[in-house]
């Protein structure tokens, strides 16, 4: 009795548990922090970046104002040092709800040559300053053409005629929400002192507010040199600073140093917290985007639909037709007619170097794996681009814990080539292991060490190298192997039919096969090169991906459309007695990574227009390259195993002698 009632007690528990997870469990973004009037906010900096380059570098790199504690790190994820970002605290502070204007932050030193040429070479390059409070990036609104355009972070400067400008004054503006008790409903707990922490004097019997829009004003001000020489860093700058953003006056010059101001303003908004990365996530051309896309998905549908409904008839009306025959027509049959009927003696004949198929077809397993999951949990919020880096940590965790699925998929193909034999499984697992991996790396060592001679933020360190390594060798690949192992003593998939010792000869084509082959991509292209536009964007334009809930759709339409294109062309193939299917129906499919390449190329010449230098196109193409193997793996396992399961149910649903 007194189990039953512990039972019960905790059953209440966690329902009630699920049910307050329910009432306010917002997924985006972190906690909410309530700020009383007067604390302090701190901003933070993060990498310069360009897309005249796609070359980040750290914002301390150039001469500006440097916080009086000194340079430091904010706490950062794998993610984060892999995109690049670094970000760290600034000068800049504000206090709540309390406007100022024309505080003097710093007089820099006297600007050497090397400085004054790279202040000159920023410009021209046309990087961005990106700046953070409370884990919103700064947003900047410029007129064009009638049009309101919203842009992250400001420019380093400007170059007028001959001159070059630097914005030397910020205008920012904070917009504040003020706190409400049910926001500590919306974060899943009663109590709001547990969740949003109090900072200074922010009692709960004080008003309180939370950051939900920061803008900033970039502006050009000549300063008075006879004004900066008694000033301490956040005093007041004795003449009131008129910040006009369509006038440039401070010239930077070699020899002479550069001084900073600011001003802060607050205004209370409507907007609630929640809400508060809208702004960033309504881009202009949303509308272009979903119209585009959803035009994008009917199409490919009305495509599949087609493509499906053909090849179910076929395949049908053939195997009605040989079913209904007895044994001496079908032999008959067999002797005057060609087809699939035919080659049933050499359909499951393995094929030229079954270890890399089975290889490539683990790896496929495992990168479509990451894929779908990562995609989803971006689908249901859980890595928001409020929680920086979380995507790609996320897909290496997924990657590595998904090496189970990649070692048992090609350990029991490889069984099943050579009919249940265990020989050369470990072999296969490992190379597994170490195939797309070491491409990888080999891939992104080589563009590392561009990045480092570039003294780049993009750079990964040793640190983190040796990190990738450990978690390589440490978890991905004895992951693998036990995923292997287990494929090992999995039994192999038995084919419905015996396999000939002689190989049927293949009758003359009159077109070579592989044309058809390559020719197939265009159709699983068709299904994603929308999409595939907003996501290089959104990685070389800067622009903010969000609308992973269409691109899981999209995935979904590109696995079924691959998986119909390979089973169609395997089919074909069988017509006219070609029993080589297995690297076709791979390739078939995997074919769209040629002309995923090809995109990128038209993208880079027709869109990245401003990209300069050779080290900055030498890294888009390699990492387009690196994508590119990804999706080959991944599309053309879909074709593969589609293609294996028909045929194996083909030949199954048929007697034959």
């Amino acid at each position: 009795m007194e189990s039953f009632r512990n039972v019960k007690i905790w059953a209440m528990l966690i329902f009630m548990a699920f049910v307050q997870l329910g009432q306010g469990f917002y997924l985006p973004g972190s906690y909410p922090h309530k700020y009383g009037i007067g604390d302090y906010l701190n901003m933070k900096v993060n990498s310069l970046t360009s897309i005249d380059t796609e070359i980040p570098f750290s914002y301390y790199s150039l001469p500006f104002c440097q916080p009086k504690e000194g340079i430091k790190d904010s706490a950062e994820n794998l993610g984060e040092l892999l995109m690049g970002d670094r970000i760290e605290n600034s000068p800049y502070r504000f206090k709540m709800y309390t406007n100022e204007s024309d505080i003097f932050l710093c007089q820099t030193k006297p600007l050497s040559a090397d400085e004054f040429k790279l202040l000159k070479k920023r410009i021209d390059e046309m990087y961005q300053v990106n700046v953070i409070l409370d884990n919103l990036p700064a947003i900047r609104y410029t007129k064009k053409d009638g049009f309101m355009l919203r842009w992250t972070g400001y420019p380093v400067g400007v170059k007028v005629q001959d001159a070059y400008y630097v914005f030397n004054h910020l205008k920012f503006m904070v917009l504040v929400h003020k706190y409400e008790d049910n926001v500590a409903r919306v974060m899943g707990t009663g109590d709001a002192a547990e969740v949003i922490p109090t900072i200074g004097n922010a009692g709960s019997n004080v008003p309180g507010y939370m950051v939900v829009g920061f803008e900033v004003v970039p502006c050009s001000f000549q300063h008075n040199a006879d004004l900066l020489k008694n000033l301490n860093m956040y005093d007041k700058y004795p003449n009131p600073i008129n910040c006009d953003p369509g006038m440039v006056a401070m010239a930077i010059k070699e020899n002479e140093p550069l001084a900073f101001t600011y001003e802060v303003t607050f205004v209370e908004s409507d907007i609630k917290w929640p809400s508060r990365w809208d702004a960033y996530l309504k881009m202009e051309g949303s509308k272009v985007h979903w119209f585009s896309i959803l035009n994008s998905l009917m199409v490919i549908t009305f495509l599949a639909g087609i493509v499906l409904v053909i090849f179910l008839r076929t395949v049908r009306r053939d195997l009605t037709r040989y079913e209904e025959l007895d044994k001496e027509a079908q032999a008959q049959m067999n002797e005057e007619l060609s087809g699939w009927k035919l080659v049933v003696g050499d359909v499951f004949r393995a094929p030229t170097n079954p270890s890399l198929l089975c290889v490539m077809v683990g790896d496929g397993v495992q990168i479509l794996g990451m894929a779908v999951v990562t995609i989803l949990f971006a689908a249901l919020g859980f890595m928001s681009p409020a929680s920086r880096g979380t995507l790609i940590t996320g897909m290496l965790f997924f990657y590595m814990i998904l090496g189970i699925a990649a070692g048992y998929v090609a350990v029991r193909l490889w069984r099943t080539i050579l009919g249940g034999a265990n020989k050369g499984w470990f072999s296969v697992a490992w190379r597994v292991a170490c195939f797309f991996p070491g491409i990888s790396f080999l891939i992104l060592t080589t563009l590392n060490f561009l990045l480092w001679g570039s003294k780049s933020t993009g750079a990964i360190p040793f640190s983190l190298f040796v990190v990738l390594i450990l978690l390589w060798f440490c978890i991905s690949v004895p992951l693998t192997l036990v995923g292997g192992f287990f494929g090992a003593r999995a039994p192999p998939i038995e084919y419905p039919v015996r396999t000939n010792q002689i190989p049927r000869e293949i009758p003359a084509q009159k077109y070579p096969s592989w044309l058809l082959v390559l020719g197939a991509g265009t159709l699983p292209f068709g299904t994603l090169f929308i999409e595939l536009f907003f996501i290089m964007s959104s990685i070389w334009m800067g622009r903010v991906y969000y609308v992973f809930g269409f691109l899981l759709i999209v995935l979904i339409l590109l696995v079924v459309v691959c998986a119909e294109v390979s089973l169609v062309l395997t089919y074909m193939h069988l017509c006219v007695e070609d029993w080589r299917w297995w690297w076709k129906s791979f390739f078939a499919s995997g074919s769209v990574a040629i002309y995923i390449f090809l995109y990128s190329v038209n993208y880079l010449i027709f869109d990245l227009k401003s990209l300069s230098g050779p080290v900055s196109a030498t890294l888009y193409l390699g990492y387009s390259l690196f994508m590119v193997l990804a999706i080959m793996l991944a599309t053309g396992t879909v074709g593969f195993l589609s293609s294996f399961w028909f045929v194996h149910y083909l030949f199954s649903s048929v007697k034959l002698d």
